[in-house]
């Protein structure tokens, strides 16, 4: 097909408390707060978009927090995990540093063709950092707390529990584009476009799941990335020529999208690069200050007051 599907967008996750969710982002991890802005649908939340020094796709977790709400569950018809990419000899580095900001992590391990190294976020998130032989997608972020040699790299993938796997997989390869590239026991890996890390998605059949409740802990949706309008048309319409109920082109000012939920439930969303965070604010000033759009804009004296406060986090240097 014409349209095609270059890789991760973003992915978005519930928080809990949004001050240990940038502080955890930024202080631990070592990513740039790109968007302090709010959720369009539901201006009383923040949406915190953390990413390399640019925001780039392919680099992009975001969260809506909700403080005082219950956690979710973890189960089919979820992204249950997300893997960041890193580089080759830094997993030891990467363990030191979870164990110092008391963070409990598991392994390292091998799994596929590459050394996992499996922990949570505060509020019970599963992640991954993950090292390969193919080498990082794209350089690591600058600038930031922790040494460039040991940075993440953006995005590895994401993983799906699946209760089956045939409609998935059929959607994946007929409809997206994906190709099957690896197997192991339960876990089936698909890469879009060329490959590599920032294109892959595992999907795990585990059918004695029970099914995932989303709320805080867990990954709302998964947005994948395409070049531009016309392309999000085009598959918006092979999805929609499929049966799948999707929605019409969505502007999320940072960039348009479309949504729609796979066969086996996992939100899905598909969204433009451009024209990306820099629209409403310069590189230098990314994630300074709270950004809203015109339609809030007018009302911001009554947004800001419905918002937790949140102290930014001032840049560090790396160690």
């Amino acid at each position: 097909m014409s349209e095609h599907i270059p890789g991760l967008h973003h992915v978005t996750a519930i928080a809990g408390d949004p001050q240990h969710n940038v502080d955890f982002y930024t202080g631990v991890l070592g990513l740039r707060l790109v968007k302090l802005t709010v959720n369009f649908d539901d201006p009383g939340t923040y949406h915190l978009y953390f990413g390399d020094e640019a925001g780039r796709p392919g680099t992009l977790l975001s969260f809506f927090p909700w403080p005082g709400a219950h956690r979710g569950r973890r189960g089919t018809g979820q992204a249950t995990t997300v893997s960041f990419s890193v580089p080759g000899t830094s997993l030891g580095y990467w363990t030191e540093r979870l164990k110092r900001h008391g963070v409990a992590s598991e392994g390292p391990r091998t799994r596929l063709t590459e050394e996992v190294l499996p922990f949570t976020d505060p509020d019970g998130l599963h992640l991954e950092l993950v090292t390969h032989g193919g080498g990082a997608s794209r350089a690591p972020r600058n600038g930031g707390p922790i040494p460039p040699e040991v940075a993440i790299c953006g995005f590895f993938g994401v993983t799906l529990s699946e209760e089956g796997f045939e409609r998935t997989a059929a959607s994946l390869t007929d409809i997206l584009g994906f190709r099957l590239i690896a197997e192991e026991n339960n876990r089936f890996r698909f890469s879009s476009a060329e490959g590599g890390p920032g294109t892959l998605l595992d999907v795990v059949c585990v059918p004695d799941t029970n099914r995932g409740k989303v709320a805080v802990g867990t990954v709302h949706h998964v947005a994948w990335r395409a070049p531009g309008q016309d392309a999000v048309a085009g598959l918006r319409e092979r999805l929609a020529g499929a049966g799948f109920n999707v929605t019409p082109l969505i502007d999320r000012r940072y960039f348009r999208s479309i949504y729609f939920r796979e066969p086996g439930g996992v939100l899905f969303e598909i969204a433009t690069d451009a024209p990306g965070f820099t629209v409403d604010e310069s590189a230098d000033q990314l994630g300074s200050r709270l950004m809203l759009p015109p339609w809030l804009d007018v009302v911001r004296a009554r947004v800001e007051y419905a918002l937790p406060p949140l102290r930014i986090p001032q840049p560090v240097q790396a160690r």
